[in-house]
């Protein structure tokens, strides 16, 4: 199983995203079967069988950032982008996402962008971040 993801996340890292070309070769390779590595590949979110934008952003919609004013974060953001969450903005730069949780619960509300979190986000704040990222 470590082999299996070592070769998955290797992938994500060099393409961006996992195709199904990439899922053959390694099914082949580790002699599994394809539909065994396609349901690893699709169980972990920070994969992605499609690809993505430059940036991809993550924005939480756990308990505490919805408490926090997550949705109008969330609202901010897709207005922002022009794009609702799961897609990728038309010229590449960004892919909009909704996370279960990034681990910053103490910031909320939160987001990713690519690795880097931004907490204690607001609306107004959205902007500001985007125009950080190229």
């Amino acid at each position: 199983m470590e082999k299996l993801l070592n070769m998955i996340k290797e992938e994500q890292t060099q393409n961006g995203y996992v195709s199904e070309e990439a899922m053959n070769h390694i099914s082949q390779d580790l002699e599994l079967p394809l539909g065994h590595v396609y349901g690893v590949t699709t169980f972990y979110s920070f994969l992605s069988t499609a690809p993505l934008g430059r940036h991809v952003i993550r924005i939480c919609k756990s308990i505490p950032c919805l408490l926090q004013n997550g949705e109008s974060v969330a609202a901010s953001l897709q207005k922002e982008l022009g794009i609702a969450p799961g897609e990728t903005t038309a010229d590449g730069r960004f892919t909009f996402l909704l996370a279960n949780c990034i681990g910053a619960c103490d910031q909320a509300p939160a987001m990713l962008v690519d690795d880097v979190v931004y907490g204690n986000l607001t609306p107004e704040r959205i902007k500001t971040i985007l125009q950080s990222h190229d």
